[in-house]
């Protein structure tokens, strides 16, 4: 199975053969082929980085086990006019988002996560896709790969939207497909993915 991990705008995977295009691709045959610092640099250069193994599961998990594992979920809120629930977040058009809490089902998180940082209930329709995002964590003072859960959610009755500015949330928006599809043209490739999930 092959894996894609994000670094903000450039993307990581993991694969058995060679994609096409303009990856840099990287033979993998030890989890020393893989170690962080090397990756890194690599994405330094380059936007995407292919790493190719026979077992591109066994190296993703080798990579994976030098980061601290996040589960998060949240997603695509539609009301009943179909229009989407979209966020602008640190100058960056995003979907709601958060971590998982302890004893909480992932679309429980979902349906909490978009209501703290939108003010707008929702419950769970259906799942779309999983993310992998990679990020350095100041607060923690550690590399994380967070493993977010997305889903479609249906709105459950008329709410005030209200962003979450401790969060970075500039503005909260319901937009029509059409609009959303313009605005997730700029967002980050996470977001891009989920989008597609979306129209599938």
């Amino acid at each position: 199975m092959n894996r894609t991990v994000y670094f903000a705008d450039k993307a990581l995977l993991f694969t058995d053969a060679a994609p096409d295009g303009t990856w840099y691709t990287v033979a993998a045959h030890s989890a020393d082929d893989v170690l962080r610092p090397k990756i890194l640099n690599f994405l330094e250069s380059y936007n995407s980085v292919a790493v190719v193994s026979a077992d591109p599961e066994a190296m993703f998990r080798a990579f994976a086990a030098q980061f601290a594992w996040v589960e998060a979920a949240g997603g695509v809120v539609v009301d009943d006019a179909g229009r989407w629930l979209l966020i602008r977040r640190n100058g960056r058009w995003d979907l709601p988002k958060g971590h998982l809490e302890a004893g909480e089902s992932i679309e429980t998180c979902a349906a909490r996560e978009v209501e703290e940082e939108t003010g707008v209930r929702s419950e769970t329709a259906r799942p779309l896709c999983r993310t992998l995002h990679a990020y350095w964590f100041p607060k923690t003072g550690r590399w994380e790969l967070k493993q977010t859960h997305w889903f479609e959610l249906r709105a459950t009755g008329p709410s005030s939207l209200c962003p979450q500015t401790e969060e970075g949330i500039e503005r909260v928006v319901w937009c029509t497909p059409a609009e959303a599809a313009e605005h997730v043209r700029e967002a980050f490739p996470t977001i891009r993915r989920v989008a597609e999930a979306m129209e599938r």
